[in-house]
């Protein structure tokens, strides 16, 4: 419990945090407010059954006129008070989630953590992190707002209403237990306390494995969402290959999954059930059986037994908050897990047991760029092979060959500081880096973010954009500059995609560009054209192209 109080407590500080956030703790306080007057109202209403339902019995009929007017006068109130209340709550709730779905996001983009928790990168690797920033950070300010909002509320109502419960229980009442009389002053009170640490306590027993199953079932169901979006992603590459059977054989054993979890939930559920929906459902009657030995003794009238009934129920129903709320907490604590576990891990990413991590990025004395002693091995502890010492200088065309499976990726991800696992030294200078891969990102928003990327397309200039994708043979997609989303992408063939990347290097204008076999789609003279163009438009630039294959004559230094 002390762990889980621990997590909500970190949470809660990062979602009240965030720009004005007096203004969200101001309106967090006003629906407080409004929640306590609501329980004022409640108080009114307890008083008002004893003075209708005796009206009712002495048959006064402008008594029980006024009464009534009293009623709705006070339902209006809970009315008002609900939809003030409620429109707030969603406006503070957006607001709330909205900072932590900023932290959450920052936490797993900065230190480029999303690269280091990946599988096989790190033993505490996150799983399904999308589903966890967008759904988790959603439902646990939700769920965060619901559950504090109402035990705040509850612990002001339960003051409220025991002191009105214990006043109106101010006599003595004889109780027969095993033919002898026990005396017992307040004895609703007392009763009201005793049922529901019962009823709390069979609640915990019958229903404290559900927060394991509803962790399993957000990953479960998050593994499937994935797959889909696998499908969707390489749809081509999928078709052209007859892939349906397997994907589909995949999809099945996703949802196989969901099923299964699902069956082990609906089952403690209904365990649970055999318990809680009987409560649930005598809450509202109890009352009135409890409050029958007063009315009989006559300590009460019948209006008194109503008013004594109202209280009786108000108190059970408070008290019985954590039983109401049961399956929500456990909601919130397979939540807080999930976000806290992530947030952990993105501050310090654990390293994979038993690889060496003794790569020293440093800083050039000469604008250069120096490799020494560097041999990378996998995150698995297994060394690859010893890159030799060398030195590249600012403005030349390096071409490094080898193999496929060599390390030549690896070396460029000792290059760019990503990869930590091996030894050696690893010394840049302080410039503008790009690397390119052989499978180029494009981000689906539009022609232009694709060709700009990392950089802003309004920061560039549409003439710009178009000069430039005319000139690395795109003047066909030009017309696709007007879509927006994903379909402006679609249909680019991998040559295609490889000069769009190529475009990217001509608009971002950087220092040192890093090229791992990024024309590798092109045919010899296009890639020589592509490389001779980067040259003329960035001449001070230097240029780094990793391939398996020897350089075309043309571009060989």
């Amino acid at each position: 419990m002390r762990v889980l109080f621990g997590r909500l407590y970190r949470l809660s500080l990062l979602v009240a945090q965030g720009p004005q956030a007096w203004r969200g703790l101001v309106i967090y306080a006003t629906v407080l407010w409004l929640s306590f007057v609501g329980v004022w109202s409640s108080v009114m209403m307890i008083s008002w059954y004893k003075r209708f339902y005796d009206a009712v019995q002495a048959l006064d009929l402008a008594a029980t006129l006024t009464e009534l007017g009293v009623f709705f006068a006070i339902v209006g109130l809970q009315v008002a008070l609900f939809i003030v209340g409620d429109y707030l709550r969603k406006r503070l709730f957006l607001a709330w989630r909205s900072n932590l779905t900023d932290k959450v996001t920052a936490a797993w983009t900065s230190s480029q953590a999303y690269w280091h928790l990946r599988p096989g990168l790190s033993p505490k690797a996150v799983d399904n992190p999308d589903q966890r920033v967008a759904e988790d950070c959603r439902v646990f300010v939700d769920k965060l707002l619901l559950l504090s909002l109402d035990f705040i509320g509850n612990c002001v109502s339960i003051v409220s209403y025991t002191v009105v419960l214990w006043g109106l229980t101010d006599f003595t009442l004889s109780l027969p237990f095993f033919g002898a009389a026990i005396e017992v002053s307040h004895y609703l009170v007392w009763l009201a306390l005793l049922y529901v640490a019962l009823s709390t306590a069979i609640t915990h027993v019958m229903g404290h494995q559900l927060k394991p199953l509803f962790f399993d079932q957000e990953k479960r169901e998050a593994d499937f969402r994935y797959a889909l979006i696998q499908l969707r992603d390489n749809a081509t590459e999928i078709a052209q290959s007859g892939g349906e059977a397997a994907e589909r054989r995949r999809l099945d054993s996703r949802f196989q999954g969901i099923r299964q979890n699902w069956f082990k939930l609906i089952r403690r559920e209904a365990i649970l059930n055999v318990f809680h929906r009987p409560y649930f459902q005598t809450a509202l009657r109890i009352p009135m059986f409890f409050s029958l030995p007063a009315y009989f003794a006559g300590f009460v009238t019948f209006g008194g037994m109503m008013q004594l009934a109202g209280a009786f129920g108000r108190v059970t129903q408070t008290l019985s908050w954590f039983i109401f709320k049961y399956k929500t907490l456990a909601e919130i604590a397979a939540v807080a897990e999930r976000l806290d576990e992530l947030m952990a891990n993105t501050r310090a990413p654990a390293p994979m047991p038993g690889a060496r991590r003794d790569i020293r990025q440093g800083l050039s004395p000469d604008k250069a760029l120096h490799i020494h002693g560097l041999t990378p091995s996998t995150p698995q502890a297994r060394d690859l092979a010893r890159v030799p010492d060398f030195t590249i200088k600012p403005g030349k065309t390096v071409w490094i060959t080898g193999p496929s499976g060599s390390g030549k990726t690896t070396l460029l991800a000792a290059i760019s500081g990503l990869w930590c696992y091996g030894q050696g030294e690893v010394l840049k200078p302080e410039a503008k880096f790009l690397f390119l891969p052989q499978k180029p990102y494009l981000i689906p928003e539009s022609l232009s973010a694709a060709a700009c990327y990392p950089m802003d397309p309004s920061e560039v200039g549409a003439d710009e954009i178009r000069a430039v994708l005319a000139r690395v043979g795109l003047q066909h997609r030009l017309a696709m500059l007007d879509v927006t989303g994903p379909a402006a992408l679609e249909g680019l063939s991998m040559g295609e995609r490889q000069r769009l990347a190529i475009a990217r290097v001509l608009l971002n204008r950087p220092d040192w560009i890093i090229l791992d076999e990024a024309t590798s789609a092109l045919d010899a003279a296009s890639e020589t054209e592509m490389l001779t163009l980067i040259r003329e438009a960035l001449p001070a630039a230097t240029l780094v192209c990793v391939s398996h294959t020897e350089p075309p004559r043309a571009c060989a230094v």
